[in-house]
């Protein structure tokens, strides 16, 4: 317990902790004014345009904010220690080593598991408020039928946190693991969207962002991402994103010097 209050104290003593979390909240907001423009397009269109009018789910698309950010949080967890020096105390203190990754990623994944439940269901709801039955009714699903894939994306939110935490402990530089996440959020879903069939198909499967919608048995019809995957390894692959780094940073940081 020690050891977690003063990784706690180290995460909120960071100005960049409360810039990151705003940020991520943040997400909220832009979902509610994408929604308030798509509904004023909806309402200046004329009716035959309308009854064939789609929206994404706009939870699905603000989510990428607040999975950057927390993964970012999660990398300067432990590289901000390697920057100042303050990482030769902590080992000192701590020598087993393990604990302090295993108190920084309790103090990371909870912070995104809140971020993402709030930045998630914030944005369902205000979207929900905002565009009513437009869209063919995208908006007047009952929320029981929603509530799974909201769920699963909430927890991607986390993941990305745990992945930048363990990135950075690898690599020991904040540039080099926030390069690794904007990869995986922005530039290789691109490049495998671009990819013949069937490596689109498979390796987009793979993908963070397929697997909210694999657990829930969703089929991926306009996207990059693929669908092929069961529920069940679905959901395995989305442990894995956030446990195997973990493990690789708490071995490596067992036997490298600080």
């Amino acid at each position: 317990m020690s050891v977690l209050t003063s990784e706690w104290l180290k995460v909120r003593s960071l100005r960049s902790t409360y810039l990151i979390l705003s940020l991520s909240l943040g997400a909220v907001l832009l979902g509610l004014a994408v929604a308030v423009a798509a509904a004023g397009t909806y309402d200046a269109a004329p009716s035959e345009k309308r009854s064939g009018a789609k929206i994404a789910d706009l939870e699905e698309v603000v989510v990428i904010v607040p999975q950057l950010c927390m993964g970012i949080l999660g990398t300067l967890a432990i590289t901000s220690e390697y920057v100042t020096g303050l990482i030769r105390t902590t080992l000192t203190i701590v020598p087993r080593r393990w604990p302090i990754l295993a108190a920084k990623s309790a103090i990371v994944g909870t912070l995104g598991l809140i971020v993402g439940v709030l930045t998630v269901f914030g944005t369902y709801f205000a979207a929900q408020a905002v565009l009513g039955d437009r869209f063919s009714g995208a908006y007047t699903i009952a929320f029981a039928e929603r509530f799974p894939f909201l769920a699963a994306t909430s927890l991607t939110v986390p993941v990305f946190a745990l992945l930048g935490l363990g990135l950075g402990a690898l690599l020991r530089s904040a540039a080099g693991a926030i390069a690794v996440l904007v990869g995986l959020v922005y530039v290789i879903p691109m490049i495998i969207g671009n990819i013949p069939e069937p490596w689109s198909e498979r390796l987009g499967s793979l993908m963070i962002g397929a697997l909210p919608r694999e657990i829930t048995g969703d089929l991926i019809t306009t996207s990059v991402y693929g669908s092929l995957l069961p529920p069940a390894a679905a959901a395995a692959l989305l442990v894995a994103y956030a446990t195997l780094p973990m493990l690789a940073a708490t071995w490596s940081l067992g036997r490298r010097d600080a």
